[in-house]
């Protein structure tokens, strides 16, 4: 039996069985040193309609949009235009002096000047002391109220200046907490660049690679090719949401390097082939093998690990990163990096191999757990 019949003979049925229980469609693509694998779409972009999805399918993929906003950033890092230890405040001012919420052993919250301050590498680490939206802790509470007003920013540079006037959840570089660093890590961009974020990542990564459906903004010929989402009950019931599509109208400036763009398979496949094969793809070359080299090595330390709390993975610039396979029960390589978005997709390089896994699905809550590693340990069970 050959590798394709092998993974196809794996793959399908384990796609179909997610169904049963999970998304009401799904797509997947296995590509390894250039050759086609696996490529499946299964199931319907619109349940109500019963629309199939196909190869043209645009996705939301959320925060698999961090993996291009970290690459775009460490373009201008190639071209010199900062170091990774600079402070953020060189290239964006509003970050000067930052402040602290300190909480002392009875719950009481202070405020205080930061022990030192925002690096751009902790930007790209989720070390910055910036979080999301939440109600854990103040910084959250206040991000939330910042994200959710009738005045929220707008641009990624209003979003960069508010977030800044929110004292930090922790002293810089000294935590690792998911939020909205990819954000202002886009402001960044914009900042060095002078243009746009869409701007640049279409002149230094979606032109070159030919990634002719990935945008921020959903147009209008195109409407029609967006893949539903859904929410997800126990037990399976799927019901339509369409709450989340603000930021997507041909009106919106909104560009978040955190969780904005739209993609298909097929154009995020060219992104992550060109990583997996050292930064080059047919010709076009966005990032040098040693860059990626970079991006997928662990940054975090012992405490920051804890923090991350994922077995077996560290977390370089923006992407997990296999580091110990047998704490995480994980058939992959050492090495192995990528991330996996809000809605359930999933990106899988491995540069030893110079394979791509590209997962697509829109469904609320994800099921990421469950999903995402058996497809991990079927592609690599069926690798020879």
């Amino acid at each position: 039996m050959s590798r394709k019949e092998r993974l196809g003979g794996r793959l399908t049925p384990l796609l179909k069985r997610f169904m049963e229980n999970g998304p009401a469609g799904c797509a997947c693509s296995v590509i390894r040193r250039g050759e086609v694998l696996y490529e499946e779409h299964l199931g319907y972009a619109n349940l109500e309609s019963k629309k199939e999805i196909g190869p043209d399918t645009i996705y939301r993929i959320y925060s698999m949009t961090k993996v291009i906003t970290c690459v775009a950033a460490l373009t201008l890092y190639e071209k010199g235009l900062y170091l990774l230890n600079d402070p953020l405040d060189a290239y964006l001012p509003e970050f000067k002096n930052p402040q602290v919420f300190r909480y002392n052993a009875f719950g009481s919250r202070t405020v205080s000047p930061a022990a030192g301050p925002i690096r751009v590498k902790d930007l790209f680490t989720m070390s910055s002391g910036l979080t999301y939206g939440g109600d854990d802790v103040e910084t959250a509470r206040l991000t939330r109220d910042k994200m959710e007003s009738d005045v929220r920013p707008t641009d990624m540079r209003s979003l960069s200046k508010a977030l800044a006037e929110i004292p930090l959840a922790f002293d810089p570089g000294t935590h690792w907490r998911y939020g909205t660093s990819h954000d202002v890590l886009a402001a960044f961009v914009e900042a060095l660049s002078g243009l746009t974020f869409e701007q640049y990542l279409k002149k230094e990564i979606f032109e070159p690679l030919g990634m002719t459906d990935t945008s921020f903004r959903i147009e209008e010929g195109k409407k029609d090719r967006l893949c539903s989402m859904y929410d997800y009950a126990e037990g399976g019931e799927l019901t339509l949401n369409t709450r989340m599509d603000r930021n997507y109208q041909p009106d919106s400036r909104y560009e978040s390097g955190g969780g904005g763009l739209l993609s298909t398979l097929a154009d995020y496949n060219r992104f992550a082939q060109a990583l997996a094969r050292g930064g080059e793809l047919d010709g076009a070359r966005i990032l040098s093998p040693k860059t990626i080299q970079l991006m997928a090595t662990n940054h975090l330390n012992a405490e920051q690990l804890k923090d991350f709390n994922s077995p077996g993975y560290g977390y370089g610039l923006g992407v997990r990163v296999l580091i110990d396979p047998a704490a995480g029960g994980n058939n992959a390589t050492i090495g192995e990096f990528g991330w996996a978005g809000l809605a359930g997709s999933y990106l899988l390089i491995d540069p030893q191999e110079e394979l791509s896994v590209v997962y697509m699905q829109q469904m609320l809550p994800s099921l990421e757990p469950y999903i995402h590693p058996r497809i991990r340990a079927v592609v690599y069970g069926a690798l020879s």
